[in-house]
């Protein structure tokens, strides 16, 4: 069975984790939260720093949400974010989603957000995220679409940007498109009984605008992507000054617009 190979193109820089801990079930997992019950058990696969999978937990309760990631220092925030909750029907562990250690049929519903476009096999990943759902129970997944984002006003620099992130993010093993091919790969998984949508973010206020573009900068120059980006080759740190000021600069526009589409599945397992 295949490991991971890719490398988690953002890593956990200051700037990232300011975007997960915004995440919440509501803004993130709508299309699944409809098919959520007491005393269900979950598995919050790329749990980050815990925000969703706190509020799973709290939808499930009495029932139970383990929640897996690649790293333990990833996971210690995770459980922070649980215990300030008061949540005690959490558990974490480190795990890789190509190679689950649990049991056949173990979870009623299998939950991934922002994972599939990271991971060097997608579809091996969503295959084993089946193998342990039980029967009749939710795989459910949703990325965004880079290639899909608009802005507006319009800016070269940004461009240039989506261009970078695109060459970087398949440089490191994944696939930045992914919201796109979720069905593709879902089908390819094995799954006949999938429902799939479309969700997006929206930042055009003043303070959403203020806020995306302040993280975005950021990473674009202090995080783990900067530096696969520079040392892959595919930007200079003069280049990547150049669109952190890009993205500052559309942050400030009166009239400023961004959208993230997402790609979202619900399979039947």
């Amino acid at each position: 069975m295949p490991k991971e190979t890719a490398v988690y193109t953002h890593g956990h820089h200051e700037s990232v984790l300011r975007s997960h801990r915004w995440r919440t079930a509501a803004n993130s997992a709508a299309y699944l939260v409809g098919e959520l019950r007491s005393g269900m058990s979950v598995l919050d696969v790329g749990c980050g720093p815990g925000t969703i999978t706190a509020d799973l937990a709290a939808l499930v309760a009495p029932g139970r949400v383990t929640a897996v990631d690649t790293t333990q220092e990833i996971l210690d925030q995770a459980a922070e974010a649980a215990s300030e909750r008061g949540l005690e029907n959490v558990e974490f562990a480190v795990a890789d989603v190509h190679a689950l250690e649990f049991p056949d049929d173990s979870f009623d519903v299998v939950h991934a957000h922002q994972v599939l476009q990271h991971v060097g096999h997608p579809v091996q990943a969503l295959r084993e995220m089946r193998r342990v759902c039980r029967p009749g129970g939710i795989v459910a997944a949703r990325d965004s679409d880079y290639a899909a984002m608009s802005w507006f006003p319009e800016s070269p620099v940004m461009d240039a940007w989506q261009q970078l992130y695109a060459r970087v993010a398949r440089a490191n093993g994944g696939e930045p498109d992914a919201g796109r091919r979720l069905l593709s790969w879902a089908r390819e998984a094995g799954f006949t009984d999938i429902t799939p949508t479309a969700a997006s973010w929206c930042f055009a206020t003043p303070e959403s605008r203020d806020w995306w573009s302040g993280l975005w900068a950021d990473r674009t120059v202090g995080s783990v992507y900067a530096k696969l980006a520079v040392d892959g080759g595919h930007a200079t740190p003069g280049e990547l000054t150049a669109i952190a000021e890009a993205w500052r600069t559309w942050g400030e526009q009166g009239d400023g617009w961004f959208m993230v589409p997402h790609g979202e599945i619900l399979c039947r397992a």
